[in-house]
């Protein structure tokens, strides 16, 4: 089966095509575009599309980043993500930022993993993960001037956009300094991989105030009221 993996979630826009029989990419394209996403993300698809030498009617499913990320960008994929499965009659899986970020990061981690990416209004958005990448702890928005403090002594790597300056403070208290990877967004692939695995419906993770529930206040998910599209 093929999977189309399609990440706005940041300031990248990236899709991926991955065979989960080979758990291989087949093709894939990271752009690194800041802004512009909903006027970019299907040329990004037509060409992984045609890289792959593939037809939409090859797809078996859809798999999208559901953030926390920019509130604007998750929208962007996650509509177009269950556009597909609409037009496409096949499901639609989320992922997370934050699971991206710690399953990239497993190979580096010599223990447990806390991912921590910048939020925006004074947030940071922080999730705990095991060395493996496997949550050990539900995805939490803290704010900056505590953000050390939000750290567990145990963790051993701290992975994102946040990472860096958390760790400034972490040495100013004299805490212990965990390893760092400072990125702000995952691999497409690894949305594509994670998907098999995913239980998240594909709607936005905003993690923020009275959004911090996945919201179903989609336009798409109006439209469908007589039933459930596909992958919910």
């Amino acid at each position: 089966m093929l999977t189309l993996a399609i990440d706005t979630a940041a300031s990248f826009c990236s899709a991926c095509l991955w065979d989960d029989a080979s758990e291989r990419v087949v093709a894939e394209e990271e752009r690194d575009i800041g802004r512009g996403h909903a006027e970019q993300l299907m040329q990004v698809v037509e060409r992984v599309m045609r890289s792959g030498g593939c037809d939409y009617a090859d797809l078996g499913c859809i798999a999208v980043a559901i953030g926390p990320g920019s509130f604007t960008g998750i929208r962007v994929g996650v509509a177009s993500a269950r556009g597909f499965g609409l037009a496409l009659g096949i499901p639609v899986t989320g992922v997370t930022t934050l699971e991206t970020l710690a399953a990239d990061a497993a190979g580096d981690a010599r223990g447990p993993i806390t991912v921590t990416v910048k939020g925006g209004r004074g947030q940071f958005f922080m999730q705990d993960f095991d060395a493996s990448g496997h949550p050990l702890a539900d995805a939490r928005a803290v704010d900056e001037a505590a953000a050390d403090q939000a750290i567990p002594d145990s963790a051993c790597l701290l992975v994102g956009n946040a990472a860096a300056e958390i760790a400034e403070k972490l040495v100013a208290s004299g805490r212990k300094l965990p390893a760092l990877i400072d990125r702000a967004t995952g691999n497409i692939a690894t949305v594509a991989r994670l998907s098999a695995r995913s239980s998240h419906a594909p709607v936005p993770l905003y993690l923020r105030g009275a959004d911090a529930k996945p919201q179903e206040g989609f336009a798409l998910a109006r439209a469908d009221a007589k039933g459930r599209e596909a992958g919910r």
